[in-house]
């Protein structure tokens, strides 16, 4: 009997994939070795739509050569993209997560993204710009399915103190992607011999998401049979009460220190997706060709993707704060893409580069510094975080109706008044929530090991209030 139980439970197909959502698991006291397999699994997922998000600049400025469209029709593009993150995170996506776990909605969201892939066959055999905008919403809602649950394991999967560390480090992993997408397509899709044939650079672009779909395909394959670790909201609650004592979290509608984390990552990522929307227009403005425009784009995707790194590095000094490396991080942006507005030439296109450069930690900070001591409300502020990425639906389309009327330089006003909005958040944590964040960057949870004792004690007073709770 024993030996039948344990050859089914070395079936993958057999084997039990979900976990209830109030259950404490072990991973609520994951060490730092004990959660690198996981991490560096899902981080593999940053490359992909770090590689879809690269194509989606360079696709929006071709689209508008090859297709004839306006900046602000090709908008639309971005708009398709981002709705979907507007639509399924706080929604579908969500409800997945929270009933099913991490490895469910990671199968999910592949599954839809490769079927978003698929789609660009059509698409691209008929020149269609309606058929790409519908295969980048369901591509959109693969990746915002992923995002939902990627995002947020990485920023609890594992010690609570290297928390903006593994997430900054997955996502210079997706700037990679985003840089390499550019080079690919000003070479493959869009060289010079294609230029005075639109329809042979949309057919190539076909074939690159085909491949795409089947390299989804194989992932999901992993995700089922390689062992993922299942964080709960129990886990997290247990956490959050061993990080700052026993203390009432307080139910969803005043985690007000999440709602503004929110806010600026919806200002923020619309501000970052425009400009890198327009980046190629924008140098056109500043006398480079479409070639190496996209290749410029590629240089700043590039220094976006290293300042990752070097912020991932800086993070592990004690001194560099997160609160403080986003205030000054987003702080540089506003300053960098002030200085391209106002000047010309090779000037302007080095300042836009540096805002690129500088976007690099903001995101990855915002996202982990808003869960802070969400407790048994993770996922569902993961999924509101994730879902703040609709900003990019709603600031290029303002960006494109200004370049439309004027011109690229003038429109960067867009993504400086991106910038202003979202820096209420860095404020808010340096000055009234300095404490709960730096508690949780202080934290041995997950580096000293609770005695035997306590840890027993601890799960059977988190099970008491489950069990309580679900009376």
């Amino acid at each position: 009997m024993h030996h039948h139980e344990r050859s089914r439970m070395g079936r993958p197909w057999s084997r039990k994939v979900t976990i209830r959502d109030d259950t404490v698991t072990s991973a609520a006291h994951l060490t730092l070795r004990q959660s690198l397999l996981p991490n560096l699994l899902v981080t593999t997922l940053f490359f992909l739509w770090g590689f879809a998000y690269g194509l989606l600049d360079v696709l929006n400025s071709h689209f508008q050569h090859h297709l004839s469209i306006t900046p602000t029709l090709s908008a639309l593009l971005s708009t398709a993209y981002f709705g979907a993150y507007f639509l399924l995170p706080p929604t579908l996506s969500s409800f997945i997560l929270r009933s099913y776990g991490f490895r469910v909605t990671f199968m999910t969201g592949l599954a839809i993204f490769s079927i978003g892939c698929l789609l660009f066959w059509p698409s691209g055999v008929y020149s269609s710009f309606g058929g790409f905008c519908g295969s980048m919403f369901v591509v959109g809602a693969g990746l915002a399915t992923l995002e939902t649950a990627a995002d947020p394991f990485l920023s609890i999967c594992g010690p609570p103190r290297y928390s903006e560390i593994r997430l900054n480090l997955a996502q210079a992993v997706q700037g990679v992607g985003s840089f390499v997408a550019p080079l690919l397509a000003s070479r493959v899709f869009f060289g010079k011999g294609l230029e005075e044939q639109g329809g042979e650079g949309l057919k190539n672009v076909q074939w690159v998401y085909l491949g795409v779909a089947g390299f989804d395909v194989l992932l999901v394959a992993l995700f089922w049979v390689v062992p993922m670790v299942e964080v709960t909201d129990a886990d997290m609650g247990l956490q959050e009460s061993q990080i700052d004592g026993p203390r009432e979290v307080g139910p969803f509608r005043r985690q007000y220190n999440l709602f503004l984390a929110v806010w600026s990552q919806f200002c923020y990522v619309g501000a970052q997706v425009a400009v890198a929307n327009y980046f190629i227009n924008f140098c056109e403005e500043a006398g480079r060709d479409r070639a190496t425009s996209s290749d410029l784009l590629a240089v700043g995707q590039g220094l976006y993707a290293f300042n990752r790194f070097v912020a991932g590095g800086l993070l592990t000094i004690p001194a560099f704060k997160p609160r403080y490396m986003l205030a000054a991080y987003l702080g540089l942006c506003f300053v960098f893409v002030t200085a391209a507005m106002n000047t010309a030439g090779a000037t302007s296109i080095a300042m836009l580069m540096l805002v690129l450069c500088f976007e690099s930690c903001c995101f990855a900070t915002i996202f982990t510094l808003g869960l802070r001591g969400l407790g048994r409300h993770t996922k569902m502020g993961g999924s509101l975080l994730v879902a703040a990425i609709s900003g990019g639906m709603v600031f290029p389309p303002m960006m494109g109706a200004v370049v439309s009327a004027r011109d690229a330089h003038t429109a960067m006003a867009i993504p400086m008044m991106g910038y202003i909005l979202a820096f209420v958040y860095p404020v808010y944590v340096n000055i009234w929530k300095k404490d709960v964040m730096d508690s949780h960057r202080e934290t041995t949870v997950g580096i000293e090991k609770p005695a035997v004792g306590e840890k027993a004690l601890q799960l059977e007073e988190q099970r008491s209030k489950t069990a309580e709770g679900a009376c």
